[in-house]
């Protein structure tokens, strides 16, 4: 099935349109027949400039703070943190939209046989209608590869197309104006101290004839036309007006194909490393399967709502989140925020900013696992701008070495405590987690050169911190605080509820996944002995992961009760996910505790957003329950997923996305805790199928073939010599190097032991017993 969105009408709403990028540049595709709409973003367009917002009181009253919450007085507590530890002024400023292009096609009201589709092998949006017995066809992309937007529109009769294009920045709209015969340019500024902006667009026809008029771009009488849209800040440029004139003059001098053809070649290079089939079992799946494929995308989604299989589905989701990752975050280009980089609002959601108390992190979690290491890069270049500001604000709200940053961030890479709610905002983990991304990133390729050069300078960073940050309690045990389980809050036995505490459990997890990432890089090294010993016993006194009376994991130090038992975040379950502290088989007290803890926050209503939806697929995916966490994700489509595919938090954020793409990769290779997993959760609605290019940490390359719900056939390369603990628990296998058997699972194990040897390439295949003799 051609991997594709497609649809049979214009896009009525944003959250229809359909997107496209090359990571910096994005455009959102609504495919209009008399207008046409291609909303557009630029990844540096933020409001403002950097903020520099650390409250002065802060160190001096940090004591007092701990005090009040030792003493379990919640309101002063939270009422002196509030005035001493919040910055001024409180809210970073939003990520806003460059503007829109809009087509003018001059009698165009009516059209017949329309067609509109985003194609993810060659990440080109097309439409295509019928209008007085004249096809009238337009491709869309961004590319990297020439850092423009371009717009391709055709009829199949000569001189058919007369068109008028502009430019708008509604409500801040500065004003569009010539910039030659072919040419209209849009610039300004985004903001009081905020950045430069400009766009500009140039006509490429074929017949007829181009000029300007007021403000448009006239194409009259045109066989064909090429638009090509370039927009730049002065966040990369000193001129942003020059570079976008002279990279339309760079891609003016090619031809549409020649552009077209270096757009697909570089994407391809990233979106072809993946493929993956999912198919039901039997002659109603196979029926199904068939139905589904004439259906148009929004169809197949109600028809998922109405109880129908739709396993290829599935399938499409997954790489549409591959898609929009490589559409949203490259080399070179800024992270994904909240909303990636679509975003049509002037005052988006939470200000489309980075939220680094999930939601960021989350955008991230399919990179590696889904052959897009490449992708990653911009989050480390965020982790790293964010060094300087966070010294400073360890430095001054805490008297601490190391580098910190709290619940949001921005281009700037600012720090502070960020907001007003103290639900929220006194949660100095961000640094820290998003230190452990460089950490995995190795964990994936095994480059030492990046981890001595650019992963563990950060993980050493954040651990100093908290180092000078944590202090010991009354049982020896080091803890955070101030501090907050995101966003929840608990209520105390005297009835008070709050926020604000001591050592809440996500920190003490955080903090564990930070120092042994940090320890095993010292190893790795074999640098800075003393100072790993000082990190191997801060770690002996880190609180554990605990369970309540509820059977549940406790998500504060003390067995608080939520006030809000079905809220979105699940913070106490870092440790399983995307942490490794609790394990199906090797800590299985604590893995049934955590089962228990997701079903009694979804008894009450939990998992209502789409990121903590998709949340919630990972954990059953490390539970090795495949069957729950499909359920999970047929909810993640059928509640919480617009017609575009975009994720509804409400209202669109992109995390959901992308934790819903890990976590289909997450049901059929597993590669934490020492182990390479095959199938380690696979639903049964998935009975069948087939994925080739996987990663798994090891610097492997995991190609997988299953039937009726058993493996047939695995094939894994390793780019570096080293063991290998293979586990395939749903089969007998055999493992083959060539012709010769290396290993095989035997007396009731279903673990392989290996020894690797890079450049090898693995083939593993299901035993089959047959009159006593073991079969391949």
């Amino acid at each position: 099935m051609k991997q594709r969105l497609w649809y049979e009408a214009p896009a009525g709403k944003w959250e229809e349109a359909l997107p496209i990028g090359n990571g910096r540049l994005g455009g959102m595709v609504f495919g209009g027949v008399a207008k046409e709409i291609v909303q557009l973003n630029e990844d540096s367009l933020w409001y403002g400039g950097s903020i520099r917002g650390n409250n002065p009181e802060a160190r001096t009253n940090l004591p007092e703070i701990r005090k009040l919450l030792q003493q379990g007085k919640q309101s002063e507590a939270e009422h002196l943190a509030r005035m001493a530890l919040m910055s001024s002024p409180k809210y970073l400023h939003p990520y806003q939209p460059l503007g829109e292009m809009l087509l003018w096609m001059q009698g165009h009201e009516d059209a017949a046989g329309y067609e509109r589709e985003l194609d993810l092998e060659d990440a080109v949006t097309r439409v295509r209608y019928e209008r007085n017995h004249v096809t009238y066809e337009r491709e869309y992309f961004s590319s990297a590869a020439d850092q423009i937007l371009a717009v391709r529109l055709t009829a199949d009769r000569p001189g058919a197309l007369t068109i008028g294009v502009n430019l708008m920045r509604r409500p801040f709209d500065e004003g569009t104006a010539a910039a030659g015969e072919q040419t209209i340019l849009m610039r300004g500024q985004c903001g009081p101290g905020g950045v430069q902006y400009a766009a500009a667009v140039q006509a490429v026809a074929e017949g007829g004839a181009v000029r300007v008029i007021g403000d448009f771009l006239s194409i009259e009488g045109a066989d064909a036309v090429t638009l090509l849209l370039a927009a730049n800040t002065s966040f990369r440029h000193p001129d942003p007006q020059q570079a976008c004139l002279d990279q339309l003059q760079a891609a003016s001098l090619l031809p549409y194909a020649k552009l077209r053809e270096r757009h697909v070649s570089d994407y391809s290079a990233y979106y072809q490393r993946v493929e993956l089939e999912l198919r039901g079992s039997g002659d109603q799946a196979q029926e199904e399967a068939e139905q589904a494929e004439k259906l148009a995308t929004d169809a197949r989604l109600r028809r998922l709502a109405e109880g129908a299989n739709d396993a290829a589905l599935f399938a499409l989701y997954y790489q549409f989140g591959r898609y929009l990752l490589l559409s949203c975050s490259r080399p070179g280009t800024l992270a994904a925020n909240l909303q990636g980089i679509w975003n049509a609002s002037f005052t988006p959601p939470w200000e489309s900013k980075y939220t680094i108390n999930i939601n960021t992190q989350m955008n991230y979690w399919p990179a590696e696992a889904g052959g897009l290491p490449e992708c990653h890069e911009p989050l480390f270049d965020l982790a790293e701008s964010m060094l300087s500001a966070g010294r400073i604000t360890a430095r001054e709200l805490y008297g601490c070495q190391g580098y910190v940053a709290h619940h949001n961030t921005n281009l700037w890479g600012d720090t502070h405590v960020e907001g007003m709610l103290v639900s929220s905002s006194i949660w100095p983990m961000g640094a820290a987690w998003l230190s452990l991304h460089l950490w995995e990133h190795y964990r994936y390729g095994l480059d030492e050169e990046f981890l001595k050069r650019r992963a563990y300078p950060l993980l050493k960073e954040a651990s100093l911190f908290y180092l000078g940050y944590m202090t010991e309690d009354d049982a020896g045990r080091l803890i955070t605080g101030p501090s907050l389980s995101p966003e929840n809050r608990f209520v105390r036995p005297n009835g008070e509820t709050g926020t604000l505490c001591m050592g809440p459990s996500m920190d003490s997890q955080i903090v564990y996944a930070l120092w042994s990432s940090c320890v095993e890089a010292l190893r790795i090294l074999g640098i800075e002995v003393a100072f790993r010993s000082e990190l191997e016993q801060a770690l002996a006194k880190l609180p554990q992961p605990e369970i309540g009376k509820h059977g549940q994991i406790m998500e504060w130090l003390e067995d608080y009760d939520e006030a809000d038992i079905g809220h979105r975040h699940i913070s106490q379950l870092f440790a399983l996910h995307p942490g490794e502290q609790i394990h199906v088989r090797r800590t299985p007290k604590l893995a049934e505790a955590a089962r228990r803890t997701i079903e009694r926050r979804l008894a009450h209503g939990g998992g209502h957003t789409g990121w903590s939806r998709a949340w919630i697929v990972n954990f059953w995916a490390r539970l090795e329950d495949g069957d729950e966490a499909y359920s999970h994700l047929r909810q993640l489509l059928t509640h919480s997923t617009y017609p575009n595919l975009f994720d509804a938090h409400p209202p669109f954020q992109i995390d959901g996305n992308f934790g819903g793409t890990a976590g289909i990769a997450e049901l059929l290779l597993q590669s934490h805790a020492g182990e390479l997993a095959l199938l380690p959760a696979l639903p049964l609605a998935w009975s069948s199928g087939k994925a080739t290019g996987l990663r798994a940490r090891g610097a492997l390359t995991v190609d997988l073939e299953w039937e009726d719900g058993l493996l047939k056939e695995a094939r894994f390369t390793t780019k570096k010599s080293g063991e290998c603990c293979l586990r395939c628990g749903t089969s007998s296998i055999v493992v083959f190097d060539g012709d010769k058997r290396v290993g095989e699972s035997s007396g009731g194990s279903d673990i392989v032991m290996l020894q690797l040897e890079a450049g090898k390439t693995y083939r593993v295949v299901r035993q089959t017993v047959k009159q006593g003799r073991v079969l391949e």
